[in-house]
């Protein structure tokens, strides 16, 4: 557990549809973990995180998730990839993206150590599946200051990667900590850029369908950029819902 990340593991609600698996005061805020039974969905069951009040995610709704690793790896050749996941939530992209045999090394970069401490403990549907593969492994880290220095392997800075699939803020301009803010610009994408190997992709998710002035910024660094919107049905409107999703590729090496 990090330093100053006292453990309270669920307090007493008396609601039968409800309880809360996991409550911590962390250094962003109060961070809860709930499961419920959703009445109008017959009590299917889902799996809920909130952040000071704020819902972050649901087990409902991860169906951009798990599209933001088919669509980053798709667009990948070759084999023994080596992949970072920024932002572990339910651990949907993770888990999708060891879906690919391809994959030979995934590190799960996550601020929010009860987070990852949830998955080894099993308190969410995703949590012995990534737990248990030995491809995978969580660090418990800022991804965004890890982006500004040394990359995403303490143990070899500088370390070039195959994919770097981000799902962390809200969007590129709504974001969970504006400390955030100069990833998104070109000096900071740049920088990314230097961590990924020639051919290697960026992708990301938003909860918002793509912005075309963040596409441009993404183009003035890489060269390219692509993005669409993933529609899902979404069950508790019984209507469809839509999350953007970015893909960039870096420049394969010129032939000396």
């Amino acid at each position: 557990m990090a330093s100053g990340e006292p453990a309270c593991y669920g307090r007493a609600i008396m609601n039968p549809q409800f309880e809360e698996l996991d409550y911590r005061k962390t250094r962003l805020g109060e961070l809860i973990l709930q499961r419920r039974r959703v009445l109008a969905l017959d009590g299917a069951e889902a799996y809920e995180v909130k952040l000071n009040g704020e819902y972050l995610m649901s087990s409902l709704f991860y169906a951009a998730e798990a599209e933001l690793a088919r669509y980053g790896l798709g667009a990948l050749k070759g084999k023994n990839w080596d992949v970072v996941v920024g932002g572990l939530g339910l651990g949907y992209t993770a888990a999708e993206a060891l879906a690919f045999p391809q994959v030979a090394r995934l590190v799960v970069v996550e601020a929010l150590e009860p987070v990852i401490d949830w998955h080894r403990r099993g308190l969410v549907p995703n949590g012995k599946k990534l737990t248990d593969d030995s491809r995978c492994a969580y660090l418990n880290a800022d991804f965004f200051a890890l982006a500004r220095g040394a990359g995403f392997d303490p143990e070899l800075p500088g370390r070039r990667w195959d994919a770097v699939l981000l799902d962390i803020d809200h969007t590129p301009s709504q974001l969970l900590n504006p400390a955030h803010a100069d990833f998104y610009s070109v000096d900071g994408l740049r920088r990314l850029k230097n961590f990924l190997r020639p051919g290697g992709v960026f992708a990301m998710w938003s909860n918002d369908d793509p912005d075309a002035a963040f596409l441009e910024t993404l183009r003035r660094v890489f060269g390219n950029a692509e993005g669409r919107a993933c529609v899902f049905d979404n069950p508790l409107t019984e209507k469809t819902s839509s999350n953007g999703l970015y893909l960039v590729r870096a420049p394969e090496e010129t032939p000396a």
